[in-house]
Order: structure tokens, then sequence, then C-alpha cells
């Protein structure tokens, strides 16, 4: 089968749009741009058109209207962004401390949280300046109470669960798709099922 039929008969089996959940270096934008591209739909990163927008790095926005300023902009740009169709979208790590965030991101697609522990995560980000939350004395214990924090909710909001690891985006995106059809092939068996009387 050659790539664009691939990417056709994959999109045909996993309709809709798919949202990316999970930490700060859990490879959320990485593996998304690749699903996207195996899946033949079109690829958003939510911090990504937040600087579009504004023309500034999230970094800078959080210097100057704090994290309640940043978290407004975040649920403005996801309300336009969930409306889209067949789209996969990378949400930035702390989207889901809002409820009407996991709200619009359970109402319209496939929720898939990438998750990483605090070591792996920590592994990933040491080097990155544009982190404005890991800019602490003690980054490695920031992440562990980042997770402690919203690794309940990734989980309350996710469709599926993918444990990220050491293993390449390669394979962490086949994985997924992987998932992403059972859980599809799942819903269209409950679809089908016949209604019970009585």
């Amino acid at each position: 089968m050659d790539e664009n039929a691939h990417k056709s008969a994959a999109r045909e089996r996993i309709p809709g749009n798919i949202f990316l959940v999970g930490m700060m270096g859990a490879g959320k934008t990485s593996v998304g741009r690749l699903l996207a591209k195996r899946l033949g739909k079109a690829f958003h990163d939510c911090d990504h058109e937040i600087e579009r927008a504004t023309g500034v790095k999230v970094a800078v926005i959080f210097e100057i209207e704090g994290e309640p300023g940043f978290r407004a902009r975040e649920t403005k740009t996801l309300a336009e962004l969930v409306r889209r169709r067949d789209i996969v979208l990378a949400t930035g790590g702390g989207a889901v401390l809002s409820a009407d965030n996991r709200k619009l991101l359970a109402g319209n697609g496939v929720v898939a949280y990438l998750r990483a522990t605090p070591a792996d995560l920590w592994g990933r980000t040491r080097h990155d300046k544009n982190r404005p939350l890991l800019q602490t004395p003690d980054p490695l214990a920031r992440l562990e109470q980042l997770y402690a924090e919203r690794d309940p909710l990734y989980r309350e909001v996710a469709d599926i669960v993918v444990d990220t690891g050491s293993q390449s985006l390669g394979s962490l995106a086949h994985r997924l798709e992987q998932q992403l059809l059972q859980h599809q092939s799942g819903q269209d068996e409950r679809n089908n099922a016949p209604a019970r009387t009585g």
C-alpha cells in the first residue's frame, strides 16, 4: 500500500479529531506532527497558535500576564481549535487544569494521554529555557509536583493512555495509531450493538 493509500485508509478508520494531552516534554508536538502525517490530518500545536496570534513566546506571555493571563488565552485558542475537523492537536501541559478545557477536549474528539515519568521528562526538558514553569532552583522537584497535580486530570479526560518511555518517535506514533484503531473499533461495536429493551 503506498503512502497516500495508507493515509486515506487510516483517516477513514480513525475519523475526527485527536487531541494529545500530557506533561511538557512528553512528546505531544513531535509525536503529533508524525501522527498527523501518518493519518493525513492537519497538525496544530496550541502553544504555537497562541504565539502566532500574540507575536511573542509563551515565556513572554507568562512574564507579562502571569499564568492566569496565559491560561485565559489558552482556553480561547483551544475553543477555536477544537471546532476544526480532522486535526491532530498538541495541547499545552497545563491545558487540563481548566474544567472548561477538559470539557472542550472530551466533547470534540478522541483524547490521548502521552504519559512519561518525571525523570524521563526532566531528561528531555533540562536544557530547554523556554519552559517558564521550570525556571526554578529544583526543576525535577517541580516536575514531580506538576505530575502529581496533573496526572489524575490527564487520566480523567483521556480515552487512551500511551506510555512514552524511551522508544523512538516512529514507534511511539505507530503504537498510538494502533491504540486509536482499537479505540475506534470499540466505539463502532458499541454504536452498532442492538439496543437493549425492557
